[in-house]
């Protein structure tokens, strides 16, 4: 137990090493690559297996949610912005902007998987459920440490840091987005879904909103209000998809107790008659 604990620590350790020494530098595009070779030396090094890690296919019926939602949402934001004269779209060039979205919801998919969701709900998930943890406190750890790796991003670069003045609500969002897909994990067994949901996620947000002060395809600037991620909008909006997904896995533990129980008193009468 003690040994999967110090390896959690020292993962995350060296992982928010290496990505804030690379985004002070201005590497911070290719920061979550170092995410891949230190998932995978871990890996190798645990002996961790493929149900461990959460590259299972899992339950199938989270698959049609992880794409529905993300696409649901970011869409809500952009019809609010859209009916209160928050857009401009005169000089976006759609052929392009879908393009790009379709390529980053697609390919992105295998490259969450690699980097952030097989390193965070994956490894770092595995490392804690090793230590005989519930798979709620490797809810709440996985997501803090997501957070934590998340900040060199707002305090050393330039290219992805957002106005001061909302760093607050970017750092509510990252642990409701945390969050939002360790709860996909717990509920499907699998990270497949969550990478699914994360690649979509990112393919519409950076492309129609921006990142850091960057203005994105929708012309919308008052990204403090009508942002996914930086904006309040986007608190409600992932605020309520977590709410969803917590009141879910509440139902989940709650019929697994009854099913442990049930199978507990088959076990105590079978002892009996015997």
């Amino acid at each position: 137990m003690q040994q999967h604990t110090i390896s959690f620590f020292f993962a995350v350790l060296i992982d928010i090493c290496i990505t804030s020494t690379m985004d002070a530098n201005g590497y911070g595009a290719f920061s979550a690559i170092i995410l891949i070779p230190l998932s995978a030396v871990f890996i190798w090094l645990g002996k961790h297996s493929r149900a461990e890690l959460g590259v299972v296919v899992g339950k199938k019926s989270q698959y049609g949610f992880s794409v529905l939602i993300p696409i649901l949402g970011v869409s809500l934001i952009a019809g609010a912005a859209l009916l209160t004269g928050h857009t401009d779209t005169t000089e976006t060039d759609w052929n392009r902007t879908w393009f790009n979205v379709s390529l980053a919801s697609s390919v992105g998919i295998l490259v969450v998987l690699l980097t952030e969701e097989g390193f965070f709900r994956g490894l770092l998930w595995s490392l804690t459920m090793r230590t005989g943890h519930s798979e709620k406190f490797a809810l709440w750890a996985t997501t803090a440490a997501f957070v934590a790796w998340h900040l060199s991003a707002v305090f050393l670069t330039e290219e992805y840091a957002p106005p001061a003045v909302q760093v607050p609500i970017y750092l509510v969002s990252a642990t409701l987005l945390g969050l939002i897909w360790g709860l996909m994990r717990q509920l499907s067994g699998s990270v497949w879904p969550a990478s699914i949901y994360h690649a979509i996620w990112n393919g519409l947000v950076y492309e129609l909103y921006g990142f850091g002060e960057r203005v994105g395809d929708l012309g919308i600037s008052a990204t403090w209000l009508y942002g996914p991620e930086l904006g309040l909008a986007g608190l409600v909006v992932n605020g309520a998809v977590f709410y969803y997904l917590y009141e879910q896995s509440k139902k989940v533990g709650a019929v697994t107790q009854v099913d442990e129980s049930r199978t507990e008193e088959i076990e105590l009468n079978t002892a009996t008659s015997q």
